[in-house]
């Protein structure tokens, strides 16, 4: 990667970044709590069209988990800081590894790695800080936080997924030369 692709590269992840926090931060409410939709997840289809998108995903999930803590929002605190951004950052991967799987056109299966993860991962977080411990909640908590990045990732995904093949825009994040290896 020569110093011009460095950049963009920096600078796609930077943007990345900002908006997954601006849009976690920003709808707070729907991101923290035993019940969740992170509206924010959905951004993890980016990882379809540029690598930038999974170290963008990942900063961008801490800054969030962060931010969230020090707002009081975050009631799984810094095991959501380590663990919820672990899930986030290996969901965006897997997202990535999965980009060549298309149905209809559309990057359907990438759309399902931030969702199982997130289910087990934050659904065990959010379940180790609920007032009772039991199978019963945690399961319950699973299936919560797994019916919200449904919604986010595989609703709001696809529908970003779609917006982006419309507008042209998939193929300029795809034509970055640092995509393509």
């Amino acid at each position: 990667m020569n110093n011009s692709e460095k950049i963009r590269f920096l600078t796609v992840t930077g943007i990345i970044a900002g908006l997954y926090a601006a849009l976690t931060v920003g709808l707070a409410p729907l991101s923290f709590g035993l019940v969740q939709c992170r509206v924010a997840e959905m951004l993890t289809v980016l990882a379809v069209y540029t690598p930038a998108a999974v170290p963008g995903l990942t900063v961008g999930c801490i800054l969030s988990n962060l931010i969230g803590l020090a707002m009081g929002a975050n009631i799984a605190g810094a095991l959501d800081v380590v663990l919820g951004t672990l899930a986030t950052g290996l969901a965006a991967w897997l997202s990535y590894l999965l980009r060549r799987q298309r149905l209809g056109g559309l990057p359907v299966l990438s759309t399902l790695p931030p969702v199982a993860l997130n289910a087990l991962i934050v659904g065990t977080e959010l379940a180790a800080v609920a007032p009772t411990f039991t199978v019963q909640v945690w399961l319950v908590q699973m299936a919560l936080v797994g019916a919200g990045q449904l919604v986010a990732c595989v609703g709001g995904g696809l529908v970003l997924a779609r917006v982006l093949q419309k507008s042209g825009l998939d193929r300029r994040l795809e034509q970055n030369r640092f995509t393509n290896r």
